[in-house]
């Protein structure tokens, strides 16, 4: 990556050349940050094999610039999680080999085309952690499937809750049944996933978040190993699949013992969340630009849209990252709107500014497509558009 870009407002300036021409709304990608977030990934998994998060990409372009044309990947980045199984299906007559789902399925005749093609059903797993959804795919067809079990990564102390709301099951004595189940209806039990959210997507700057992501990866050692252990006594094989991590957990969960690969995607993009991890240099890759319609009144400016409001708890941190020019702030009152976002700073009329999401591929639910920049002999200029898709069917490219 260029040695000079080395901030959101310089990226900015590379976007704003190749697509001055280019009326907003608009979404870009930089692709020297792209790359250079990628291999800042790899570094930091240091051998231990990244899975792509499809959810955090939403984009194929992308994929396949992580993972090479055919999606397939290589020792070091290899295979996708998918967040429905619809896309998963897709991302199988894509080309990849090698698609985790990351959460339970019960869309039925999604599971019947899995069920029917012999293609899919060695390319596709399952991620279950009741026996229910395993009744589900068995009767719609599917009872041949590989599956993964979730196992929940929260931290409890005393009668507080720390993480997100997942699996039940917390360890290797509520996994057992459920692995005996499957293997009873005929599933092939291939691994375990364990995403650890409160180390993975909290930045680093919460307090006392430090002792929760210590206290959070320390409990999950034996964790991991038991439920390992468990599966291969079991099925008579050690899992293929010890899954964990985010994005922002990389580097200590490739480290932790039993992982066979972690899951990262959001680090591609350097959303606005990601502004505030201390563990690695953040790059932010993916911005939008919306143009200034209206000045209400001295040091304010109205802009066109924006109220792209990032899912979670509700708050100031889910909100877009104004990027360029420096100094807008949002109006207390207002915040980002649907159709217009007033904010403190003075843009021209006709003239645009640059944002961020405050997640990673929800941004791809606003636009249909990305532009792509690219360093070329002539300056930055758009090398490509790469569709966006929203993972259930639709606008997939």
């Amino acid at each position: 990556m260029p040695e000079r870009i080395v901030s959101a407002i310089d990226v900015t300036r590379d976007l704003e050349a190749a697509t001055a021409g280019i009326d907003a709304p608009l979404a870009a990608l930089h692709l020297p940050s792209l790359r250079a977030n990628l291999g800042d990934l790899r570094r930091r998994a240091a051998g231990t094999r990244i899975r792509i998060a499809s959810k955090s990409v939403r984009s194929r372009g992308v994929l396949r610039e992580a993972l090479g044309p055919d999606l397939r990947g290589d020792a070091a980045v290899r295979g996708i999680m998918a967040y429905s199984l619809r896309e998963a299906l897709w991302l199988v007559g894509a080309g990849c080999d090698d698609v985790l789902m990351g959460y339970p399925t019960v869309d039925t005749s999604a599971l019947r085309e899995l069920g029917s093609d012999p293609a899919a059903l060695a390319a596709v797993t399952l991620m279950v952690d009741d026996v229910r959804q395993l009744e589900i795919a068995r009767d719609a067809g599917a009872g041949g499937a590989r599956v993964c079990v979730d196992v929940d990564c929260s931290l409890r102390i005393g009668p507080v809750h720390l993480g997100v709301r997942r699996s039940p099951l917390r360890d290797a004595v509520d996994v057992e049944p459920l692995v005996r189940a499957a293997l009873d209806k005929g599933f092939r039990v291939v691994g375990a996933m364990f995403y650890e959210a409160q180390v993975a997507g909290v930045p680093d700057n919460v307090r006392g978040i430090g002792l929760v992501k210590r206290l959070s990866m320390r409990r999950l050692v034996d964790i991991r190993q038991g439920v390992s252990e468990t599966i291969e006594r079991l099925t008579g094989a050690a899992p293929e699949i010890i899954n964990s991590g985010g994005s922002g957990s990389v580097a200590e969960s490739s480290a932790a013992p039993a992982v066979t690969e972690v899951t990262a995607g959001s680090g591609l993009y350097v959303p606005g969340l990601f502004d505030h991890y201390t563990t690695f240099e953040p790059r932010p890759a993916l911005f939008f630009a919306l143009p200034a319609v209206r000045t209400p009144a001295r040091g304010l400016t109205t802009f066109l849209y924006g109220g792209y409001v990032a899912s979670g708890v509700p708050g100031s941190d889910r909100l877009p990252v104004p990027a360029s020019p420096a100094g807008l702030r949002y109006l207390g009152r207002e915040g980002a709107g649907e159709v217009q976002t007033p904010v403190r700073g003075e843009v021209a009329i006709g003239s645009r500014s640059w944002w961020r999401h405050a997640k990673a591929g929800e941004l791809c639910e606003r636009f249909d497509t990305l532009l792509v920049v690219d360093d070329t002999a002539e300056g930055p200029a758009i090398v490509d558009e790469w569709p966006t898709y929203r993972g259930e069917g639709k606008c997939f490219g």
